[in-house]
C-alpha cells in the first residue's frame, strides 16, 4: 500500500531539517536522562537523600520529554533515533568515564541541562522559517524546564 503524503503546511525539506534538529535534542535529552538516572543510583554523601530524590524527579521528567520529542519527529514524517549508537553519534553530552562525587555530579548535570537548552534553542531558526508553531511550543517548554533545572542545581553549589 502506498504511503499517504504528509500535508500539514510544512514542506518536506523543512520537515526534514526540523526533524534533524529534534533528533539532536532527543539524543541530548536521552543522554542526560541516562546520566541523571546513573547519579540517582550512585550518589553518596551527606546530601544523599536530597540528591537521590531530586535526581529521580529530574530523570522522570526527562523520560516523559523524550517521548514528546520522538513523537514530534514522527509527526513530521521522520523516524526518531532510538539506539545507543544513534544517540551517541548525535549527542553533544559526553558520557562519564569515572565515578564523580556528589558535587561533581551536580556540576555535570548543570552543564548537561544547559547543553540541552542550547540544543533546543539551535533548532529555532528552522522552526521559525517553516512557521512550525507546535515544534516552537515544544522547544520553548523544553528550554524553560532545562534552564530552571540548571538554576536549581547551580544553587546547590553556591
Amino acid at each position: 500500500m502506498a504511503e499517504l503524503a504528509i500535508d500539514i503546511g510544512i514542506d518536506e525539506p523543512d520537515r526534514q531539517a526540523i526533524a534533524e534538529g529534534l533528533s539532536r535534542l532527543l539524543a541530548d535529552s536521552y543522554t542526560l536522562y541516562l546520566k541523571t538516572h546513573n547519579y540517582h543510583w550512585n550518589v553518596t554523601g551527606p546530601m544523599f537523600q536530597t540528591l537521590h530524590l531530586m535526581f529521580e524527579t529530574q530523570y522522570n521528567e526527562l523520560a516523559l520529554a523524550v517521548d514528546l520529542i520522538a513523537e514530534r519527529i514522527r509527526s513530521l514524517g521522520a523516524f526518531a533515533p532510538a539506539s545507543y549508537r544513534e544517540f551517541s553519534a548525535l549527542s553533544s553530552i559526553e558520557e562519564d568515564q569515572d565515578r564523580p562525587d556528589a558535587t561533581e555530579m551536580i556540576r555535570r548535570l548543570v552543564q548537561g541541562q544547559e547543553t540541552v537548552a542550547r540544543t533546543a534553542r539551535s533548532v529555532f531558526p528552522a522552526v521559525e522559517h517553516a512557521h512550525d508553531e507546535p515544534t516552537a511550543d515544544l522547544l520553548t517548554q523544553r528550554m524553560q524546564v532545562h534552564e530552571k533545572t540548571a538554576w536549581m542545581l547551580r544553587s546547590l553549589l553556591a
